[in-house]
């Protein structure tokens, strides 16, 4: 037997989530082990036939406060925290007759799934584990003799472990475990910090942090020679986070990051008209609603055909089979939507690596939350940009007045532009985009490059005239010359939607007005960096 072999003759068992808690009790006991137990999670394993001895035999008080204080007692920090090899601590443990704790299993009171399913204060308050967290960090600290377990998926690992070892884990295991352990305690008091400051209305609390379980080990992050992972945090939030694959390979770094780009965006469209989102390395290449869900695909892959080879499809109602037959007619990497027929989960098995993602619902896209940027030394916080507008936050600029099939593209290409990184610029007409231009430097050149993406469709389709002719055109940001904006007209728009604020926007209202075209200022940005 090596040196770094710490045997289990004595554990303390105390757990909210009772799921595999009969299979690892009974595997302890088989081995030998005295099984220590508190309230429901005793009662469980009596109820299977197991012996079990209540904590407050070796507290020697009892539970008290409904449950409160139960473990807060030297009787079992100092089982946990002594150290084996050091004289002084056995000296002390068998003074204050203090029985050692070899191994520790607990998870904690379920306080984010109560957050999560809407507790009001007070329930929320009460599902704040204390005596779980104090004992877990203790068992952690001293991990060179005890054994820390804190949820069932590691219940397997710990059994093997022991088996191998002749009924001891190793100096690794425990290191291992300690670690997972520090890492749930520190998570959970990060969720129960982020709920207090939300709850009291702290939008600036002196610290924040954040924390995630592992989903996935990823093959390697936005490039072969970094590596990745992902990580989730519990959020309700439908998305790509929450979502069922029912096929296709493993997702990406740069799958996972494009299926939120391309959820979050057809989230913004009402779920009884049918939308369909193309995106490609986070930017939409195409955005269209339709009567049926093929129609709006087929308007959205109009809009660029050479940049959705290869690219991500979002659907806001749930896929059928001739959308699914279209889709399978080019190389798609992932298809989002919130469900799927049958005709389409058939078309779609016979493409192997097409991975197909079911959300069960879309995100609310005016749902209050927060984002998260990394910089170096820091983290940049800020609230999810959930602005929306509709036709009565219009103000109309110009001496032309838009007509109403106008303001409706108007509003639709405003939505989209909100999801393309700055500086951009969106082309729309008839509810489908028709050219976007992505994060350039300047305005007018995002303006150019969209019209030519337009011109280059117009060929390719075999159209004679550009569908930018008698389009609209969104900005995310005001105008700040008239440049951008002419570049536009000569494209073909006939309206333009911005926010305004300029210093110049009375020479760009002049432009517009000399353009012949109408304008309204919507009073807020979307930029996107």
């Amino acid at each position: 037997m090596t040196t770094d072999l710490a045997p289990i003759r004595r554990a303390l068992l105390s757990v909210s989530d009772k799921t595999g808690l009969l299979g690892l009790g009974q595997a302890l006991a088989a081995m030998g082990v005295e099984l220590v137990s508190t309230g429901g999670t005793a009662a469980a394993l009596r109820d299977a036939g197991l012996a079990v001895r209540d904590v407050s035999e070796l507290t020697s008080f009892p539970e008290m406060m409904d449950g409160r204080v139960k473990t807060l007692h030297p009787g079992v920090h100092g089982g946990l925290l002594a150290q084996r090899a050091n004289p002084a601590h056995v000296a002390a443990m068998e003074q204050h007759d203090i029985a050692a704790i070899d191994l520790l299993v607990v998870n904690l009171y379920p306080f984010e799934a109560t957050v999560a399913a809407g507790g009001d204060y007070d329930t929320c308050i009460e599902n704040i584990d204390i005596g779980g967290p104090a004992m877990i960090r203790a068992a952690a600290k001293n991990h060179g003799d005890v054994t820390v377990i804190v949820d069932s998926e590691t219940y397997e690992d710990l059994v093997a472990e022991l088996e191998a070892n002749g009924g001891a884990t190793s100096r690794a295991f425990r290191q291992a475990m300690a670690a997972r352990a520090y890492a749930r305690t520190a998570s959970y008091d990060t969720a129960v910090s982020a709920w207090m400051a939300d709850a009291i209305g702290d939008a600036v609390p002196e610290r924040r942090s954040t924390g995630g379980t592992l989903r996935q080990t990823l093959r390697y992050g936005e490039n072969p020679h970094q590596s990745a992972a992902f990580y989730v945090t519990g959020d309700p939030r439908p998305g790509v986070a929450s979502a069922r694959q029912l096929q296709g390979k493993e997702l990406s770094y740069n799958n996972i990051n494009d299926t939120d780009a391309a959820v979050e965006l057809v989230a913004e469209f009402d779920a009884d008209r049918p939308t369909v989102a193309i995106i490609k390395h986070a930017n939409p290449c195409g955005v269209a609603t339709g009567d049926t869900m093929a129609e709006a695909y087929a308007r959205a892959y109009d809009c660029d055909r050479t940049s959705a080879f290869g690219g991500i499809v979002a659907l806001n109602q749930p896929l059928d089979g001739p959308t699914a037959e279209a889709i399978s007619n080019i190389f798609t990497e992932v298809v989002i939507a919130p469900g799927a027929d049958d005709d389409a989960r058939r078309i779609f098995a016979a493409k192997k690596n097409l991975r197909l993602l079911l959300t069960d619902g879309l995100p609310d896209p005016a749902m209050a939350g927060r984002t998260w940027k990394q910089v170096a030394g820091g983290w940049l916080v800020q609230d999810r940009d959930n602005g929306r507008l509709d036709m009565n936050d219009l103000k109309v600029v110009t001496k032309r007045q838009p007509s109403q099939a106008e303001l409706a593209d108007m509003l639709f290409a405003w939505r989209v532009a909100k999801h393309v990184k700055s500086n951009a610029i969106v082309y729309a007409r008839e509810g489908a985009t028709v050219g976007v231009g992505a994060g350039q430097m300047s305005r007018v050149d995002s303006s150019r490059i969209a019209a030519r993406k337009s011109i280059d469709m117009a060929e390719a389709l075999g159209l004679s005239a550009p569908l930018t002719q008698g389009s609209v055109v969104a900005s995310d940001a005001f105008f700040p010359f008239a440049d951008g904006l002419l570049a536009a007209a000569e494209a073909g728009a006939t309206s333009v939607i911005q926010p305004g604020g300029s210093m110049r926007d009375e020479e760009v209202i002049a432009a517009a007005d000399e353009a012949g075209l109408s304008m309204v200022f919507t009073g807020m940005r979307h930029f996107r960096h």
